[in-house]
């Protein structure tokens, strides 16, 4: 069985604002799970607590059962693209790559295999500063394939992707899930995460709005975009600012 991710009772502020109030959701395995809201409503906070690379006030995020941080074998469990490919500019996509593998004990191997796997190949001895963004989201997601993992945690992973980048995205998750692994997407694209989503847990001002199979919290709207304005809040949110 892959990885189940699980978000308990999360809380965390800043001073007197609240980033999150007792957010609980879970993305199991086999299904995709889209992660929405607005910028500045608890998305990335979420993903990175999950990911041990911040601390909540309270609660726990769990990847079976356990913190990332006491993961055996973390790349081998989730690969994960936050905030791009995270590779210094004058470093090769291969180099870099290389080093990935290294530090987690993946065989080097699997670098010339990701790298084919997101259509890089041609590309991984070129510096990543000469890279567009489309290519450096494909080497984040290159990154986190390395150590084939049960599952895959992604915050906006199409940016800078081209249509024929998205749907190629689009068929990589979803063979992952149905393959037995767990997919938890953040993205502000609600048309592609209609297209591919099992289950949806919509955020808004650090609080669970709605969380259940797609089919559920669309129910009775006319559109996954139509239930997420109902859900957090309509026009007051449809100006994107700030952080998430």
């Amino acid at each position: 069985m892959a990885a189940m991710l699980s978000i308990e009772n999360l809380t965390k502020r800043r001073r007197s604002r609240v980033i999150l109030s007792d957010v609980t959701f879970r993305a199991e395995p086999g299904r995709v799970t889209g992660f929405l809201g607005p910028n500045g409503a608890g998305k990335s906070s979420t993903l990175r607590i999950l990911l041990g690379l911040d601390r909540a006030g309270g609660g726990r995020a769990l990847v079976n059962g356990r913190p990332y941080r006491e993961l055996r074998s973390p790349l081998r469990t989730v690969g994960a693209v936050l905030d791009g490919s995270g590779a210094h500019r004058s470093r090769t996509a291969r180099a870099h790559l290389s080093w990935v593998a290294s530090s987690n004990g993946i065989p080097r191997r699997r670098v010339g295999e990701v790298l084919d796997l997101v259509g890089l190949a041609d590309a991984g001895r070129t510096r990543v500063g000469r890279y567009s963004l489309g290519m450096g989201q494909r080497l984040g997601l290159a990154a986190a394939l390395l150590g084939e993992p049960e599952a895959l945690v992604l915050d906006e992973p199409v940016n800078g992707l081209d249509p024929e980048g998205i749907r190629w995205l689009r068929r990589l998750l979803r063979a992952h899930a149905d393959a037995g692994g767990t997919v938890l997407l953040s993205s502000h694209l609600m048309g592609e995460v209609a297209e591919i989503a099992d289950d949806l847990v919509v955020i808004s001002g650090g609080r669970i709005a709605a969380a259940g199979p797609l089919l559920e919290v669309t129910a009775g709207h006319a559109s996954l975009e139509d239930a997420f304005f109902t859900l957090t809040g309509g026009a007051a949110h449809r100006a994107d600012g700030g952080s998430r």
